[in-house]
């Protein structure tokens, strides 16, 4: 498959035709997947705020006051409340906030950025990635699937890379169960995440500075002929990571 940035997307004003911006610089080809930063999804949708449009209520004051103790640098409390508002659950409280959003992704802070934030304090994540993913999908002459993605950490490894949001026009996973390895055995429990591998090969290539390339087409890639699934997002229930985390408490050396 090829991969490849599209050169020239310009800083995105709230408002502006994502799909658009697109079309102007490349065309698209039956079979391409194209794949869209949040962070100019949010700033299209109008996802900048200001800390002073989250005044701190008492928990995040008690947030930010036992964060910034184990840091030992001072924490605005204002950040934390924006965090609990964009968050449905905290599921760590130290040393760092990692929630789970309310489209189901869990990651540190509620993926809000504090970086390429325009004039603004903080960048939000898309409020339903989905949907953003289907907008930019049905504004687009050429019939491809889009996928909305960023960065994140992984449990048990260093560094971060790229995953999906949201996405529209093709399933999240490919589903192998049934299907049978060389020696004939069937695969029982293999779901392959493919809109996850797609946000981290378009991450090889868009970067994560100042380059300036908010979008990446994949081409010459196929599904092939398996199984979909679009369950990305473990639920609560199966998800024993988060379970553990729930009664885990940190604790200082």
């Amino acid at each position: 498959m090829n991969v490849f940035a599209v050169p020239g997307i310009p800083e995105v004003e709230p408002g502006d035709d994502i799909a658009e911006l697109v079309e102007e610089r490349i065309d698209l080809e039956p079979g391409d997947v194209l794949l869209v930063a949040s962070t100019i999804v949010s700033k299209a949708e109008g996802r900048t705020a200001n800390l002073a449009e989250f005044p701190a209520s008492p928990r995040a004051e008690e947030l930010a006051d036992r964060l910034g103790e184990i840091s030992g640098e001072e924490k605005d409390p204002r950040f934390a409340q924006a965090v609990l508002e964009e968050s449905t659950e905290i599921i760590m409280e130290a040393p760092f906030l990692l929630t789970s959003t309310r489209f189901g992704h869990i990651g540190v802070n509620a993926g809000i950025d504090r970086s390429n934030t325009g004039d603004a304090d903080l960048l939000l994540l898309p409020k339903r990635p989905n949907e953003s993913a289907d907008r930019i999908r049905s504004a687009l002459s050429q019939d491809v699937p889009v996928v909305v993605t960023d960065t994140c950490g992984r449990p048990f490894r260093h560094g971060q890379r790229g995953v999906a949001l949201g996405w529209a026009g093709m399933p999240a996973s490919r589903d192998w169960r049934g299907e049978r390895d060389r020696d004939g055995h069937e695969l029982e429990v293999t779901v392959e995440s493919v809109v996850d591998e797609l946000a981290s090969t378009a991450n090889l290539v868009s970067g994560e500075g100042d380059d300036g390339l908010p979008v990446v087409v994949v081409r010459d890639w196929e599904f092939g002929n398996h199984e979909g699934s679009d369950n990305l997002f473990r639920a609560v229930d199966g998800d024993f990571v988060r379970q553990a985390l729930r009664g885990w408490e940190f604790a200082r050396d």
